[in-house]
């Protein structure tokens, strides 16, 4: 193994893995961090480079899990409407015809409109969901400027 040599991939993914298996170091302090990044011979420059990716990279993650939060809020308070109504129109269907007739139209179609939704939520990949993520990122931010 002496005489191995690595990629730059290699060498990380190497780190991760041994980093991983260390016990719990708790947290690190920023000097700590220049040192580490000074002793694999990173500079400062490329440090406080890769820091303010990581700081971008975190804050998007984070909005795009309080996204996901507000579309599964958005998805549930419409499958709770679906559920309330269509339960009053199959109780009146019911009671008034003796059976299921006309209200299981509606059920379906609006049924089908409800999955779809459903679908559109819990898939978080693709250009529709990217669209949708900017769209409420620029009504979060007029939001925010408007106060």
């Amino acid at each position: 193994m002496s005489g191995s040599r690595y990629s730059q991939e290699d060498v990380q993914q190497i780190l991760q893995r041994a980093i991983a298996r260390q016990p719990r170091l708790g947290e690190f302090s920023r000097p700590q961090l220049q040192e580490m990044a000074a002793e694999l011979g990173i500079s400062a420059q490329e440090l406080e480079l890769a820091e303010r990716e990581w700081q971008a990279w975190q804050q998007l993650n984070s909005q795009q899990q309080e996204f996901q939060r507000y579309r599964r809020r958005h998805f549930y308070h419409l499958l709770g409407r679906y559920g309330i109504v269509n339960a009053f129109l199959v109780g009146l269907d019911l009671l008034s015809g003796g059976g299921l007739s006309w209200s299981l139209y509606v059920l379906m179609g609006w049924g089908l409109g409800v999955a779809l939704k459903g679908w559109n939520t819990y898939h978080t990949e693709g250009e529709g969901y990217e669209k949708e993520f900017h769209k409420w990122q620029q009504k979060r931010f007029k939001q925010k400027h408007s106060n």
